[in-house]
């Protein structure tokens, strides 16, 4: 029998707003600067860097940069262009994710393939690559470009294992974990790291700041992964169900298929495998993700790493930056509520 989990009735409900408050003034900074960095004389450029750029979104990204070099006592400028080329990255990654994934909708908007096509989504993604790492070479830390440029690299890495597990139900929790690493968690480590980095600190702070984002970003995924079936549409920026009608491999998924019946495993290679959804489908998806526990398993993971997460900051000096950062985890983690 499965762990029952509530979300219901609690009281320790976490919020963002304490690092909303501290990092308000660098973001401010932050926001600037990407609007400069995306500006060109392409008009097609700006258009379509604009349309996600202001789609909305927390930018917890960039926000975990500002927040870790702060708390390592940086007084400088260039945690500004790192958490801005940090953002850029991933804004750059939504743009081709969409393209790989055939996305129709993205923050609650059209994607932008679907108003300017595949082919100009991907090149515009391209030049906010090239931006970035121009940002971050003027920040002059070649520690600091080495991590974020290593994960530019797994990111791709995790696009293509993506892309090569695409509909496969044989897809292993293990398989599925290591694309979550390269896609997602890659980049929200790198923006915590680079915090110490240019802070000047040793080998043992960028562990615990490099464990920290490596770890909140397996939870932020893995509630992502629940709300798509246990969510809001407000919440997920996106229609429930998005993934199950895109055919996507999630751990949900991937759970209700091990641990259903022969016939519940039909239904997924159909859906799935087969990508022949009708009408009524989602229904039965989140019924058999229910039924089996899956959703449940999901957010017992996405707890596991944000424990992980909290227990990497614990040994560092208290401060009104760390008291935020820990709080972040469990905002994520209770998305779900």
């Amino acid at each position: 029998m499965g762990v029952v989990v509530s979300f219901e009735d609690r009281k320790d409900v976490a919020s963002i707003d304490p690092l909303l408050r501290l990092t308000a003034s660098d973001m401010e900074s932050v926001n600037q600067m990407i609007l400069r960095m995306a500006g060109s004389d392409v008009k097609l450029i700006p258009e379509i860097s604009k349309h996600l750029i202001n789609s909305g979104g927390k930018r917890l990204r960039p926000m975990l940069t500002l927040a870790a070099a702060r708390m390592c006592g940086y007084a400088g400028e260039g945690h500004v262009k790192l958490a801005a080329s940090v953002e850029f990255m991933h804004t750059a990654t939504l743009l081709h994710d969409d393209v790989v994934d055939e996305s129709d909708m993205r923050r609650g908007k059209p994607a932008a393939r679907m108003l300017w096509g595949n082919q100009a989504s991907v090149l515009v993604g391209d030049f906010l690559l090239g931006q970035a790492f121009r940002t971050m070479v003027d920040v002059g830390s070649l520690p600091a470009l080495g991590v974020l440029s290593d994960a530019a690299a797994v990111i791709a890495e995790g696009e293509v294992m993506q892309l090569a597990a695409a509909k496969n139900m044989a897809t292993t929790e293990d398989e599925y974990l290591a694309v979550i690493k390269a896609k997602t968690a890659a980049l929200f480590s790198a923006a915590a790291e680079v915090g110490p980095i240019i802070a000047g600190l040793g080998a043992e702070d960028r562990a615990a700041f490099r464990s920290y984002g490596l770890n909140l970003g397996f939870a932020f995924q893995l509630v992502d992964d629940a709300l798509d079936y246990g969510g809001s549409s407000a919440k997920l920026g996106k229609n429930v169900g998005d993934d199950f009608r895109e055919g996507k491999l999630t751990l949900p998924v991937l759970l209700a298929y091990r641990r259903g019946s022969d016939e519940d495993r039909a239904f997924w290679k159909r859906c799935v495998e087969g990508g022949k959804i009708g009408d009524g489908d989602l229904e039965v998806a989140i019924d058999l993700i229910r039924k089996t526990g899956a959703l449940t398993t999901t957010i017992e993971r996405a707890h596991h790493y944000g424990a992980i997460a909290r227990d990497a900051l614990a040994p560092l000096k208290d401060s009104a930056y760390k008291a935020a950062l820990l709080e972040a985890v469990e905002f994520c983690i209770q998305r779900l509520n």
